[in-house]
C-alpha cells in the first residue's frame, strides 16, 4: 500500500506544471528539528552538483534525506532547494526545483555554498560547471574547473531548518528570486527521487531514533548508504525535541486509546451478558386456581323397591 501512495505521488508530481513545483509539498503543525553538523563528501566527478540534506516527513515523523551530489538533468540548470515555511496554521514543505536561476529557498543556511540566499558554490561556463574551491570538497577528484573565492556570509549563521513561525527564519524572497520563481522549472531528477525514497524507509533517518544526529548525514551519489561515500553527522545542532514526532505519538495514542476503550465496552458488554440481569422482583407466581369443590357425588339412585312379584295363578281345582 506504501509503494502505491509513493507512485501515486510521483505521477502527481509529474502531472503538475512546472512552475508549480516550488509550491506542492504536505504540511505539518510541527517544526522540523536543526540541521545537522556534517561534512561534505568529495565530489565524484565533473557535472555533479551539491544538494543539501534537509529533514522530510513521513508516516514515521520527520526523517533526514542526506546531502548528495547529483548530475544536473541539463547543462547550464542550478538547483534550487527546498524548504519549510510557516503558512499562518502550518509548516509547508516547498518542494525544491531545477532552473536557469537559484530561487528563494526561505533563507536557510544550509552550507557549501547555500548560505540562505543565492548560490556561491559555481556555476556553469560554457557548458562546463565550475566548482568554488573554499565551500566544495573537491579533494582528489580530477575536477578540470576550479577556482577559489572566499564566501563572505552576512546573515547569521544558525542551522534553523524552517522559515516563519515560532523560532523560525525571517527571511524574504528578493526581486532576483520572485522572478527566478516565475522561469521554466524542472523537476526532482528521478535519481533524487530514489534517493528520497530510500531515506524513508531507513530505520536510522528517523528524528525519533537519531535524535537529530543521523548516522548518514551525507552521500557522495544519490541512495548509496553505505560504502566510501557515506559521512556521519558530526553533531545535533539543537538539542532534539520529542515533539517532532507529536503528530504520529498522537495518532497512535489516540488509535491506543480507541482500542483500549473498545476494548474495555466489549469487556462489560460480555461481563453484562454473561452476569444476571439485575434482580428484579420476581413477577408474582399465579396464585394456585382455587380448589374447586368436587362436584358432589350424585346421590345413590333409591333402592327402588324390587318388583313384586307376580303372584302365581290359582290352581285349578281337581274335579
Amino acid at each position: 500500500m506504501r509503494i502505491i501512495r509513493l507512485l501515486l505521488l510521483v505521477l502527481l508530481i509529474v502531472a503538475l506544471p512546472a512552475a508549480s513545483f516550488a509550491q506542492f509539498g504536505v504540511s505539518i503543525t510541527i517544526a522540523p528539528p536543526a540541521l545537522p553538523v556534517y561534512t561534505q563528501p568529495m565530489v565524484p566527478g565533473d557535472g555533479y552538483l551539491w544538494t543539501p540534506g534537509y529533514w522530510a516527513y513521513g508516516d514515521q515523523g520527520y526523517f533526514w534525506v542526506p546531502g548528495t551530489w547529483v548530475m544536473a538533468p541539463e547543462v547550464g540548470l542550478l538547483w534550487t532547494p527546498g524548504y519549510w515555511g510557516w503558512g499562518g496554521n502550518a509548516y509547508a514543505w516547498n518542494v525544491g526545483y531545477w532552473g536557469p536561476h537559484v530561487g528563494f529557498y526561505g533563507g536557510v543556511n544550509y552550507g557549501f555554498g547555500y548560505g540562505g540566499s543565492g548560490y556561491q558554490g559555481g556555476y556553469w561556463n560554457h557548458g562546463a560547471f565550475s566548482y568554488n574551491r573554499s565551500v566544495n570538497n573537491i579533494g582528489s577528484t580530477n575536477i578540470h574547473n576550479v577556482y577559489n573565492k572566499i564566501v563572505i556570509n552576512n546573515t547569521t549563521v544558525n542551522h534553523v531548518s524552517y522559515n516563519g513561525g515560532s523560532g523560525g527564519i525571517n527571511a524574504r524572497p528578493t526581486q532576483a528570486e520572485e522572478t527566478a520563481a516565475h522561469e521554466q522549472h524542472r523537476p526532482p531528477t528521478a535519481l533524487q527521487t530514489q534517493h528520497v525514497n530510500a531515506a524513508s524507509t531507513n530505520h536510522a533517518l528517523r528524528a525519533s531514533v537519531n535524535k537529530g544526529r543521523p548516522a548518514i548525514a551525507a552521500t557522495a551519489k544519490p541512495a548509496e548508504f553505505s560504502g566510501r561515500g557515506v559521512v556521519a553527522a558530526k553533531q545535533a545542532e539543537a538539542p532534539y525535541k520529542a515533539a517532532a514526532n507529536k503528530t504520529a505519538a498522537n495518532h497512535t495514542n489516540e488509535n491506543k486509546a480507541a482500542e483500549n476503550k473498545a476494548t474495555v465496552n466489549r469487556t462489560n458488554d460480555i461481563k453484562a451478558a454473561r452476569a444476571p440481569a439485575a434482580h428484579a422482583q420476581p413477577a408474582p407466581r399465579p396464585a394456585p386456581a382455587a380448589h374447586a369443590q368436587p362436584a358432589p357425588r350424585p346421590a345413590p339412585a333409591a333402592h327402588a323397591q324390587p318388583a313384586a312379584r307376580p303372584e302365581s295363578a290359582p290352581h285349578p281345582e281337581k274335579k
